[in-house]
């Protein structure tokens, strides 16, 4: 089974993304569940993982909505907010829907680059592990010695890190990265998606320009801790979702086929947790 572990839907109308502004032309439109199943169909997917895209409660609202209307979504990673006095409470009642399987605090956007160690976040990390959610991690280099720091005080917390934490492909860097990325495969038990990559490489990318990210976390977590994600349709701004896909089984055409299912499905079934 084929699983797209992260995609995107919203509605411009919602007024919650703030980050979604015209200068992202391509995708400064409304994308919903129609626009993505006849990509879905032709790749052969059977199911996605939907990812929060607005720092809002009431988004995470509409994408269980969502879920619910259409059961290709297995899944949904949505939003609280960690620092409110609330928030054990409010992951305790989002636990209670059957799609919703983890939050994703928008770390890539918040100033702090401490900010997921203060200490009154403890709570809401708790909160998720006493209810099965899984972490997903959207941090860039600079956050990764934090993020061991924080899967150290955490060993049974369930995490996904996003899009190979957003390694600077277009400026051909992998020093730091590449150590940071290695240390967190070897200390903890962290999933890791291959997703957002052609956004980091630019337009102009080759399969040749990922390579060297792709074997390295290959390598690093294995095929057993590597999830594929398309990021749509975020990824539109540098490739089809069919130029991904064929990125993808360039990228995996020498292993074996059982690693690559893994990666392609299994490994995101275990790593959301997701119901048949």
């Amino acid at each position: 089974m084929r699983i797209d572990a992260h995609q995107h839907f919203w509605s411009l109308a919602r007024g919650d993304y703030g980050w979604l502004t015209p200068e992202l032309k391509p995708i400064y439109r409304d994308f919903l569940p129609g626009d993505l199943e006849p990509l879905l169909e032709a790749a052969g997917i059977a199911g996605t993982v939907l990812v929060q895209a607005a720092p809002s409660l009431a988004e995470t609202e509409f994408l269980l909505s969502i879920a619910g209307q259409h059961p290709f979504v297995r899944g949904v990673v949505g939003w609280v907010d960690f620092e409110g006095a609330d928030a054990p409470r409010q992951i305790a009642r989002l636990a209670h829907h059957p799609a919703f399987v983890g939050l994703r605090p928008m770390i890539q956007d918040i100033a702090d680059p401490d900010w997921m160690l203060r200490d009154d976040l403890a709570p809401a990390f708790a909160a998720m592990q006493t209810h099965g959610l899984t972490f997903d991690a959207l941090v860039l280099p600079k956050h990764l010695a934090n993020l061991r720091r924080l899967l150290a005080r955490h060993p049974g917390l369930r995490v996904v890190i996003d899009h190979g934490a957003k390694p600077q492909i277009r400026d051909g860097i992998l020093a730091g990265w590449a150590e940071d990325m290695a240390a967190l495969a070897e200390e903890t038990n962290a999933f890791c998606k291959l997703s957002g990559l052609v956004t980091e490489a630019g337009e102009a990318w080759r399969t040749a320009d990922l390579k060297p990210y792709a074997d390295h976390l290959l390598k690093q977590f294995g095929p057993g801790r590597l999830i594929w994600g398309s990021d749509w349709p975020v990824c539109t701004l540098a490739a089809s979702y069919a130029r991904w896909l064929e990125a993808t089984d360039t990228l995996f055409a020498g292993i074996p086929a059982a690693d690559r299912d893994a990666i392609l499905g299994g490994n995101a079934i275990r790593a959301y947790a997701l119901k048949a």
